[in-house]
């Protein structure tokens, strides 16, 4: 059965990194689950900073925007190993504008339904997962109805993944503070 430890905290705090150190040491058969879209320059940028960073340690990458748990149930191999998925902020994300250029509506229970089997296959995965998010919910109120709407989602996903979560690790100023033992 597989075990999951969520690690959250600000932009920057050292989340990511902190998330494939702890990945690193569990095993060396090694699965990232990237959520992050290509949707300009700096982007990219980033998404080669962090393929860099994982260069030569061993990981095999699975890029997927949306349905994560079809990454799980059907491109995973049976052998145990470790996966990481960074992240569930983009993850909502990439929900919510998918729906929203299709003009469909994005609910808690729509992110609560997606979030939940996401946990359903992990849990019955044999392999130990470390999902990175981000803590959004720490700064004023957006102005916009949209940006309210993604902060809400991403908190639901937070909240519904904290609950399933065997650990749950906050990371700020790169010091991760253990919220949730297991």
């Amino acid at each position: 059965m597989g075990k999951i430890t969520l690690i959250t905290g600000g932009a920057r705090s050292g989340k990511s990194s902190y998330a494939l150190e702890r990945a690193e040491a569990v095993s060396k058969k090694r699965f990232f689950i990237a959520t992050c879209p290509s949707l300009d320059e700096e982007m990219n940028s980033r998404v080669t900073r962090h393929k860099k960073e994982r260069a030569g340690r061993g990981w095999q990458t699975f890029e997927e925007e949306r349905d994560i748990s079809q990454v799980v149930r059907k491109r995973l191999p049976v052998e145990p190993g470790v996966v990481l998925l960074d992240c569930i902020t983009l993850w909502v994300n990439n929900i919510l504008f998918a729906a929203e250029a299709a003009h469909l509506e994005t609910t808690d229970k729509v992110i609560r339904g997606a979030s939940e089997a996401f946990i359903a296959e992990m849990v019955s995965s044999p392999h130990r997962f470390f999902v990175v998010t981000n803590e959004v919910g720490l700064g004023i109120v957006p102005e916009n109805r949209l940006a309210r709407l993604y902060r809400d989602l991403v908190g639901t996903a937070n909240q519904t993944l904290g609950r399933a979560a065997d650990e749950v690790v906050l990371v700020s100023c790169g010091i991760p503070l253990v919220l949730k033992e297991g």
